[in-house]
């Protein structure tokens, strides 16, 4: 297939280009470069040639000719979206759905999108599936629902989106990121010989590993149209629904002797466990290949190679929220996170 994937040099991107090549895709990427300066380990990949363009300045005759587009391209995680649901709201529901319109009316017939599991909240003991109800906590998660819902709108025989609610991703890329829990317990662990957890670790989150999202990714491509048209599916495993704490004692396994610490209970009620029932289902060659404990342990040793310290891991590049918000405190990025041209940086030309 001629697939178009965006958020091309992000986290879950970076895995993603090449196994599109494995399989036989012809790909291209897409990303606007908010975090391109974030690169931790070099895996010898061949990837996809990337664009360096926002989606929400695509026209709809970029897109022709194409044969399906993965949407990664989004404001990720829930403090960033917080930190202006506004832009949250432009970027993540307004941007993504008009983006899929365009894809709609240029022929794209399969529009795969990563939504997440928080959508689903404060949700306590219960597992959650795909037809539980909702609870977004979130401009994040408000927007996954709506993109969700406006887009399961646009289904007819020509246009087949698919939802992937992604669990929490754990595991190596080389764009890192340090913003998600496994991986930021795995880092300070490394770095300072502490596992700091910010809460009382109660709050329950289902992981997954950055690869298996790729296989779910695959998986919602190639897999049948009656499968899979219009229909979400949580991504992951039932045996890796985890409290915090349970998280931390799997770190604490990995990088013996550390000193482990827990915070208050905070304000951030979310807390939700997972049924996975559904993509086993419809997608019987989906199967996550790596536990939290494997995870964990690729973690260390891309580590020790690599040779990360504490100036390293805290760096902004490799957390999202940081990055964001020294673009805008450079005033490299306008207030709606577009690239500021350089010549508008420039002090006037004088005059001769």
């Amino acid at each position: 297939m001629r697939i178009l994937y965006t958020g091309a040099d992000g986290y879950i991107g970076a895995v993603l280009g090449p196994k599109l090549l494995d399989r036989g895709h012809e790909a291209t990427g897409i990303d606007t470069g908010l975090y391109r300066r974030g690169w931790l380990f070099d895996d010898g990949r061949t990837r996809p040639m990337v664009i360096s363009k926002d989606v929400r300045q695509l026209s709809q005759s970029e897109l022709s000719g194409l044969d399906a587009v993965v949407h990664l391209a989004e404001l990720s995680n829930d403090p960033l979206g917080e930190n202006d649901p506004e832009i949250t709201m432009e970027i993540n529901h307004r941007g993504s759905v008009e983006f899929a319109r365009k894809c709609k009316a240029a022929g794209v017939a399969r529009f795969v999108y990563a939504s997440s599991c928080s959508i689903y909240g404060a949700a306590g003991a219960e597992l959650k599936s795909e037809t539980s109800m909702v609870d977004p906590q979130t401009a994040y998660a408000r927007c996954k629902v709506l993109v969700e819902r406006e887009l399961s709108a646009m289904v007819d025989s020509r246009f087949t989106p698919v939802f992937l609610r992604n669990a929490t991703a754990f595991g190596a890329s080389p764009r890192q990121r340090f913003d998600l829990v496994l991986n930021n317990l795995a880092g300070f662990a490394f770095t300072t010989g502490k596992i700091r957890v910010m809460s009382d670790g109660t709050p329950c989150r289902p992981l997954v590993h950055v690869d298996d999202i790729c296989q779910a990714i695959l998986g919602a491509l190639e897999a049948p149209r009656e499968a899979v048209c219009g229909e979400a599916f949580n991504v992951g495993t039932e045996t890796q629904n985890y409290t915090v704490r349970e998280i931390a004692e799997i770190i604490s396994m990995t990088f013996p002797g550390c000193e482990v610490t827990y915070g208050p209970s905070g304000p951030d009620n979310r807390s939700y466990r997972v049924s996975f029932a559904k993509i086993k289902e419809r997608m019987p060659g989906f199967k996550c290949q790596w536990s939290a404990e494997r995870g964990a342990l690729q973690l260390k040793t891309v580590f020790q190679r690599i040779q990360l310290d504490e100036v390293m891991f805290n760096s902004a590049p490799f957390t999202r929220l940081s990055e964001l918000r020294h673009l805008r405190r450079t005033e490299q990025l306008d207030p709606r996170l577009l690239w500021t041209p350089i010549e508008e940086m420039l002090p006037a030309a004088a005059s001769f």
